[in-house]
């Protein structure tokens, strides 16, 4: 079985600057319950879907298959509204490749990075710029920003 064990982190735009363009993603949700998530992307050319479990501290469950990209086009016009667009830029910090989300569209705002870890008690060294963590606050897993948008969110 496979198995996802990942940190997330908000990140301080003012503090952080792509190094590149990134990949434009586009994903939506087949499915989005707790106990389970089918999503589908279209990560630049290629297509992907991926089903995951529910989350127990940071690790879940996580099956990846490569579909053609046209199957993954046809699959986003059947997924929940809306989709999931954002670019994805990578960039190694010590030990780990980080992977940091620009969203776009509703969730214009949020920028969101993720590290994969290969145990749950990995120490990680976060750079400066990610400046909080939110693995264990569900409004930043995708699968619910589609149904609560981070544009709709109460700022404090």
């Amino acid at each position: 079985m496979g198995a996802e064990i990942e940190r997330k982190y908000l990140v301080d735009t003012a503090a952080w600057t792509p190094r590149d363009d990134g990949e434009l993603f586009v994903q939506g949700y087949l499915s989005s319950h707790k106990e389970r998530v089918v999503r589908v992307r279209r990560e630049g050319e290629r297509g992907v879907i991926t089903i995951k479990g529910a989350t127990r501290s940071v690790t879940r469950a996580e099956f990846e298959y490569p579909v053609p990209a046209a199957d993954a086009d046809a699959m986003l016009k059947l997924c929940e509204q809306p989709l999931i667009e954002k670019h994805r830029h990578k960039e190694q910090h010590g030990a780990h490749l980080w992977e940091i989300d620009v969203f776009h569209g509703v969730n214009e705002g949020l920028v969101v990075a993720e590290v994969e870890l290969t145990s749950e008690d990995e120490q990680v060294d976060a750079p400066a710029w990610a400046i909080r963590e939110v693995s264990d606050d569900p409004r930043y897993y995708n699968a619910n920003l589609v149904a609560h948008p981070f544009s709709t969110w109460t700022k404090a």
